[in-house]
């Protein structure tokens, strides 16, 4: 990774409207799963999607786990900067605007998004988190490193990983850092429930630039 970032698996989809999308899979998947979100939330955005590059049993993950729920936080913050890094080097590639990539993550994802927020908030515009952990156990500092960035959460209320408190938690931390933090639960697991993605391309769309 540190000889060439874009070394990393990845798809790219060039398009004409903002922001452009970058799309984070769940564990086990990889950069082709999320694309068909794209015709629905954003068909004309130009979209960036990376392949996790940890391993678990044969698994795609963008970071390492000690157990179920169970984060190695040391690893994610390793990972966080190579995503950092990936990106830095993509938009230099693809000419995207520095910093101006709205995260769309699932699960394992989501939490990479989330974890890229809190650590990097330079690399990122905004996130929408589906199925949404806390990355980093310890709360945040207030601070406004993450002021003019909107983030959706949107968790499903029976599910058994991304909790209420989960979801309570890392809405907490977000807003500690003065992001903009709307949630949008929904009556199941963790899963993407097909019936929100017109409630995401609504955020995506009160988000673009004007004019």
């Amino acid at each position: 990774m540190s000889e060439d970032p874009l070394r990393r698996p990845h798809v790219w989809q060039p398009g004409s409207s903002a922001p452009p999308l970058l799309l984070l899979h769940g564990t086990g998947g990889d950069e082709h799963d999320l694309l068909i979100l794209r015709q629905h939330l954003a068909p004309d955005a130009p979209v960036l999607s990376p392949r996790g590059t940890v391993s678990e049993q044969g698994m795609a993950r963008f970071f390492r786990r000690l157990g179920e729920g169970v984060f190695d936080e040391d690893d994610i913050r390793l990972r966080a900067d190579e995503l950092a890094a990936f990106l830095t080097a993509a938009e230099q590639k693809y000419d995207v605007t520095a910093g101006s990539w709205l995260a769309v993550g699932f699960s394992n994802g989501a939490n990479m998004a989330s974890a890229l927020l809190l650590r990097h908030p330079e690399s990122l515009a905004g996130a929408v988190l589906l199925a949404a952990m806390v990355p980093f156990a310890k709360d945040e500092p207030r601070d406004h490193a993450l002021a003019g960035k909107r983030v959706l959460i949107v968790n499903g209320d029976s599910d058994p990983m991304a909790t209420a408190e989960q979801t309570s938690r890392l809405t907490e931390q977000l807003r500690r850092r003065d992001a903009d933090v709307e949630l949008l639960p929904f009556s199941g697991g963790h899963t993407i429930d097909p019936g929100q993605l017109p409630h995401i391309k609504k955020f995506i769309d009160a988000g673009r630039p004007s004019g």
